[in-house]
């Protein structure tokens, strides 16, 4: 499984990160702009990730708008539904409109709440047949 993973905070990243590699190459960006050129450079070399978790407040580009940006650039290379990357969008918010704008306008596949741990990850993991 090829994994990116954007969130600003390092102590957060490398965490979701360790958490991550037992399942395969795992990528890192401090922002959603840096998420958004890894994904395209990623479909650009024919090595799409499987999975992109996606951290909902970061600076430069939120989240969201990255959320976004990559359903957009999907659509715009004819990916199917069936083929587009999972993207589980990762905060610390869990307010209704938080959720309904990753899931329902966004188009996230996930959704977890911080704190991360194993369970959480692994779940989801699961839930998304990705392991």
């Amino acid at each position: 499984m090829k994994t990116l993973v954007a969130e600003d905070d390092f102590i957060s990243r490398l965490v979701l990160q360790k958490m991550l590699l037992p399942f395969g190459h795992c990528d890192i960006a401090v922002n959603g702009k840096e998420a958004v050129e890894a994904f395209k450079m990623a479909m650009a070399e024919g090595n799409p990730y499987d999975l992109i978790c996606l951290d909902i407040m970061m600076p430069e580009m939120d989240g969201k708008e990255a959320l976004k940006l990559i359903r957009q650039k999907e659509k715009e290379l004819n990916v199917e539904p069936r083929d587009e990357a999972k993207i589980i969008m990762i905060t610390a918010l869990d307010t209704p409109r938080d959720v309904v704008e990753a899931y329902y306008k966004g188009g996230c596949t996930s959704y977890i709440v911080k704190p991360i741990n194993k369970i959480k990850i692994s779940n989801s993991l699961k839930d998304l047949n990705l392991i």
